[in-house]
């Protein structure tokens, strides 16, 4: 999990974590997203809810019932109704269950809730603390993923390369019109937010690209070894280090002090006609700054795949704004985490958090966000 944006955490011991007596007969609830004709024709979309993390024969072996399903919203949703005896909760961030304090309330059985993926910003940890109930997720199964994201990202915007594609779908070809608003990478200063395990390899991935500067922001410096590595210069006060930003970039958890992080005043901040890239959670940015900073041209362009509201409603500001000059958009689904490699990997991971629950083993200390009674992981900061 990022490092950035951290707090101060309470120590605590994970003994208190693990019974030692095997587990069975207990429902288990995953909350996934429907693939629909894909999942059928793509085995390896493990992340939907007709391929099932692939854990639907092993779970039934094990003596346990599964209940896989898309239907999260509302109180007629299986979400909601199944929640309430479930003993271990699997949800992903691409369709998130988002589980309330109301709905942790009236979930007596509920012990373990796992995040196939990485951020459990959907789930309301202070409750989970309040009632014991631990919280996992597959720490390390996107950063690649979403780190080749950014940066296509961030070439996206620089080059106007999806007006430039529209145009040619259109059967247009007027070059001054997508090139007027083109540019090169290569001299721009970059800087990301967050220089965690996914900003750190954004800033290895655009090294070699030839920035003029590579900056960061983070409540804690990075080792002397990594900065050397990636030649970039912290900057501690987060206006200014927006201001000598060509192209921003946000790589930190969402947390309490990070929502709405990226807001009209700081937007004011930045340079104007800069570029901005969000793939760590929608509601770091104010949903409606974003797009009247898009839309005056003071952002040249955001792109992303996180939104404030997953699924994003169809009429999100975000669908369709659009720069002066007619581009600037380069918002996707929330993807970016959850290629067929990820998926491989974040449904290996919650095979093993699973294993180890049902055994009793203990678990790996950087998947563990919440323990029980206690905040084990810093990514989100201390929560009162």
């Amino acid at each position: 999990m990022l490092r950035s944006a951290v707090r101060p955490m309470v120590a605590a011991s994970r003994k208190s974590l693990f019974s030692t007596t095997a587990k069975r007969d207990m429902k288990i609830l995953a909350i996934l997203y429907d693939g629909g004709k894909a999942a059928d024709q793509e085995p390896r979309l493990l992340g939907t809810t007709e391929n099932k993390l692939g854990l639907a024969e092993w779970l039934k072996s094990q003596g346990h019932e599964y209940i896989v399903s898309s239907d999260k919203e509302g109180p007629n949703s299986v979400f909601q109704k199944e929640i309430k005896d479930a003993e271990v909760l699997i949800t992903t961030p691409f369709h998130p269950g988002y589980l309330t304090k109301d709905l942790i309330e009236s979930a007596k059985n509920l012990k373990l809730c796992v995040t196939a993926g990485v951020g459990s910003d959907h789930i309301d940890l202070n409750a989970a603390v309040e009632k014991n109930i631990q919280v996992l997720e597959v720490t390390g199964s996107n950063v690649t993923s979403v780190a080749e994201h950014v940066v296509m990202s961030i070439l996206l915007l620089v080059r106007n390369f999806v007006p430039a594609h529209e145009m040619i779908e259109r059967g247009d070809w007027k070059v001054s019109e997508v090139a007027r608003n083109a540019f090169d990478l290569e001299g721009k200063v970059v800087g990301t937010i967050g220089a965690g395990r996914i900003g750190f390899r954004v800033l290895q991935r655009l090294l070699p690209f030839g920035p003029k500067e590579l900056l960061y922001y983070d409540y804690n410096p990075l080792p002397d070894h990594a900065a050397k590595e990636v030649n970039a210069r912290r900057v501690e006060d987060l206006k200014e280090f927006v201001s000598q930003c060509d192209i921003v970039t946000v790589n930190t958890p969402l947390h309490e002090g990070t929502r709405g992080l990226v807001n009209a005043d700081l937007l004011k901040h930045f340079k104007k006609g800069a570029w901005l890239v969000n793939t760590a959670r929608g509601a770091i940015c104010d949903k409606d700054a974003i797009a009247a900073a898009v839309k005056s041209g003071q952002l040249n362009g955001y792109a992303g795949d996180v939104w404030n509201v997953q699924p994003a409603p169809k009429d999100h500001v975000w669908r369709t704004m659009k720069n002066p000059l007619g581009g600037g958009n380069g918002m996707v689904p929330h993807y970016s985490g959850t290629t067929l490699d990820a998926q491989q990997r974040y449904a290996n991971g919650t095979r093993t958090i699973l294993e180890n629950y049902f055994a009793g083993k203990p678990q790996e200390p950087a998947n563990i966000i919440v323990g029980l009674g206690k905040y084990e992981s810093t990514a989100y900061g201390q929560r009162k």
